[in-house]
């Protein structure tokens, strides 16, 4: 979880890799809709959210049926938070990616065939209300180190 840049993508999928799990991108969830309201720059409220969160807690408990599986979900309120774990028989581990605004913003620019602008990050990081409970890792170390470290306490 984390706000957007923080690599949540590229750690999830080396993370489901090193536990053997299915990968959910968070994203993709998302309803046309609320991708072309952040493509245009306007931030999300919580009504756009609940249909998404709901859609992902349904994921999250068919995959749970199965081994679980590694969410890549920006998960800023802990309000969202409690919307996924719902109905789920094991809680949700968290991982926070944290990193300072001016690394958040410099990948922001330098990535490509993403829909989150950078002017969203400012309302992201107003928006975020950091678990004290999440394993938190620094998103200045390397994706790799950061998914082997988290598979080795988690898996």
């Amino acid at each position: 979880m984390g706000v957007t840049g923080c690599g949540k993508t590229t750690v999830g999928r080396l993370l489901a890799q090193h536990l053997s799990l299915p990968f959910i991108e968070g994203d993709q969830f998302h309803p046309k809709e609320n991708i072309e309201k952040m493509r245009s720059g306007t931030p999300l409220t919580d009504e756009d959210r609940f249909p998404w969160l709901k859609a992902l807690a349904g994921e999250l408990k068919r995959q749970e049926q199965q081994k679980g599986a590694v969410l890549a979900c920006s998960a800023l309120k802990e309000h969202y938070r409690e919307m996924l774990q719902q109905g789920l028989r094991e809680p949700i581990t968290w991982i926070y990616l944290e990193g300072s605004e001016e690394t958040l913003r410099e990948r922001i620019k330098t990535r490509q065939g993403h829909f989150m602008p950078e002017g969203l990050l400012r309302s992201q990081l107003e928006t975020l209300e950091i678990p004290a409970y999440a394993y938190t890792f620094s998103i200045e170390k390397p994706p790799e180190r950061i998914a082997a470290k988290i598979a080795d306490i988690i898996g």
